[in-house]
C-alpha cells in the first residue's frame, strides 16, 4: 500500500515496492567516465544522484515513509544512474550509496553530505538556489540546490521543531541547533526577502584542543603553557575576536584543563559547547512563545547557576545585560569562569564590556564598573580570522588593575605580520612581549612553572 507516496498525491495500490512516489523518469546526466568512488568526486555525484531523485519523488509525502520503503524504491534508480555513469562500484559500495543516500532524504535532504564532510566547516544556504560553503578558511559554492523553497522550508523546519522552536512570518528568525551540537541561524520572508537564509556553524566530532590547534599554526607552546597555567591557577578568561574567528573553538580548548572534579555550568542561546569533564549542567535560553510569553534570557539562566553550587560558570557569550551578573560571579567565588565577547582587540572587549554592564540599569559610575571589570578578568585572548582564512590567537594579554580611571593591560604574547605571499598567505610569527604574566609567582606555589625562555622576546615560539 504505497501509493499514497506518487507525486501529486494521487492515490493509487500497486503489489510491487517500486511504485512509491514514481514519476514519469527525468534523464540522468551525460555519463562522465571513471568517477573514483572515493573524495569530492564521489561526493559530487552524491549530490547529482540527490538532486535527480528529488526531482522524481513527492517530498512532502515521504515524510512519513521508514527507509525500508525508501531504499527499496531508489535501489533500482541508483543502479541505473551509476551505470550511466560509468561510476566503477562493488556491490558493497553500491549498497553503501543507496543507503546514505536513503538517509540523506530521511534527513536534512541535499546538504546531508555536506554535514558529513568533516573538511567542511560552514554551509551558507543563499535561498534554495545557491548553497556555499567554507572549507579550510576559503568560501566555496557548491552544486547543491534544493527543488524550490517549500523543499527548504520543509528542512527549516524539521531543524527548529527538534528543539521545540518555530519560524514563520510571525517569528522569521531563529536560532537552533543540531543533534552533533552545530549551531544553526535561520531567517525567512519576510525579514529575508529573496527567500530562506540558514547559516550552519558545523562543530567538529571530535573536539579541538590546544595542541590541536597548534597543528593549524593558531597557536604556539608558550601560549598553550600560559593558557593551561592559567585555567588551572583558575584565573578568569575572556575570549574576545570578530564572527567565525574561533572563540567558541578556542573556548572548548581551554575548558579541557579544568579538573574534572569541578563542577561546571554553561549558558548559552544555543547549546555548542562540547565539555569533556563528567560533572556538566547546561542551561539554554527560551525564545518567547506564540502568545509572546515563556521567554528564558541569560541573565535569568546566571542568576539561577549561582543558586546550582558551581565551581566555575562558562557562559557561551555576553552580548547585554547579563555582563554584570557574569561579572559579579567572577567576583564572588567562581573564579575561573569563562566567556566569549565579539571584539576586535583586547582593548575594545574591556569597552564592550563595560558598555553591556551599564545595560543592566545598576546605579554604577563608570569608574566602578571598571573597577569591576578588573577585578574580575585576568586575562583576555584576542582571536582574529585572516584575510587569507587562518585563524590565529594575535594577543594573549593580562589584566592587572586600575590607574587612575583607565584598566591596565598588558600584552604577554602577539602575532605580528611580515608579508603576504603570492598566493595571499599571511606570514607571520608570534611573539613574546619580555613581560611574565603576574599571576606566574601565585602559580608557582600550585607546582605550575613556566619555561625559562618562554617570554624572551628575542625568541621566536
Amino acid at each position: 500500500m504505497l501509493g499514497r507516496f506518487i507525486k501529486g498525491g494521487e492515490a493509487r495500490v500497486e503489489p510491487s515496492a517500486a511504485s512509491i512516489a514514481v514519476i514519469p523518469v527525468v534523464p540522468a546526466p551525460a555519463p562522465v567516465a571513471d568517477v573514483e568512488p572515493h573524495g569530492d568526486d564521489f561526493l559530487t555525484l552524491k549530490v547529482e544522484l540527490h538532486r535527480h531523485l528529488i526531482d522524481r519523488f513527492n517530498l512532502s509525502a515521504l515524510e512519513t515513509a521508514s527507509k525500508d520503503e525508501i531504499l527499496n524504491e531508489i535501489r533500482p534508480i541508483v543502479r541505473e544512474f551509476v551505470r550511466s555513469r560509468n561510476v566503477p562500484l562493488n556491490a558493497r559500495e553500491l549498497d553503501q550509496l543507496t543507503s546514505e543516500t536513503a538517509d540523506e532524504m530521511l534527513g536534512l535532504g541535499p546538504i546531508e553530505p555536506l554535514l558529513k564532510d568533516d573538511s567542511i566547516t560552514d554551509i551558507m544556504i543563499n535561498t534554495h538556489k545557491r548553497v556555499f560553503i567554507e572549507r579550510r578558511g576559503i568560501i566555496e559554492e557548491t552544486a547543491i540546490r534544493f527543488r524550490d523553497e517549500a523543499h527548504l522550508l520543509r528542512v527549516v523546519n524539521k531543524i527548529v521543531s527538534a528543539i521545540g522552536r518555530r519560524v514563520d512570518e510571525s517569528a522569521p528568525m531563529a536560532d537552533a541547533r543540531l543533534e552533533d551540537g552545530s549551531r544553526v541561524n535561520i531567517a525567512v520572508r519576510p525579514v529575508s526577502i529573496d527567500g530562506p537564509l540558514v547559516s550552519i556553524r558545523k562543530f567538529s566530532k571530535n573536539p579541538y584542543s590546544l595542541e590541536r590547534l597548534m597543528a593549524f599554526n593558531s597557536i604556539r607552546p608558550p601560549m598553550i603553557d600560559l593558557l593551561r597555567i592559567a585555567v588551572q591557577s583558575r584565573k578568569s578568561i575572556l575570549v574576545s575576536g570578530g564572527t567565525g574567528s574561533g572563540k567558541t573553538t578556542l573556548l572548548n580548548a581551554l575548558s579541557s584543563y579544568i579538573p574534572s572534579r569541578e563542577r561546571l555550568i554553561t549558558i548559552e542561546d544555543a547549546a555548542e559547547l562540547q565539555l569533556q569533564q563528567p560533572h556538566v549542567g547546561r542551561l539554554e535560553t527560551r525564545p518567547p512563545n506564540v502568545e509572546g510569553k515563556g521567554e528564558v534570557r541569560q541573565r535569568e539562566l546566571l542568576k539561577n547557576a549561582l543558586r546550582m553550587r558551581p565551581d566555575r560558570i562558562i557562559v557561551g557569550e555576553v552580548r547585554g545585560e547579563e555582563a554584570f551578573d557574569m561579572l559579579q560571579a567572577m567576583n564572588t567565588g567562581h573564579e575561573g569562569s569563562m566567556t566569549t565577547i565579539h571584539a576586535n582587540t583586547p582593548r575594545d572587549a574591556i569597552s564592550r564590556l563595560e558598555q553591556m554592564v551599564g545595560m543592566a540599569g545598576m546605579p554604577m559610575t563608570n569608574d566602578s564598573i571598571r573597577a569591576q571589570i578588573a577585578s574580575a578578568i585576568n586575562i583576555i585572548v584576542q582571536t582574529q580570522r585572516l584575510a587569507d582564512g587562518g585563524r590565529r590567537v594575535t594577543a594573549i594579554s593580562e589584566l592587572t588593575g586600575m590607574e587612575g580611571n583607565v584598566v591596565q593591560l598588558q600584552e604577554i604574547y602577539n602575532f605580528v605580520r611580515r608579508e603576504v605571499t603570492a598566493e595571499g598567505k599571511i606570514v607571520g610569527e608570534f611573539r613574546a612581549t619580555g613581560i611574565r604574566p603576574r599571576f606566574a609567582p601565585e602559580a608557582a606555589t600550585l607546582g605550575l612553572h613556566f619555561a625559562k625562555d618562554a617570554f624572551n622576546p628575542q625568541v621566536a615560539l
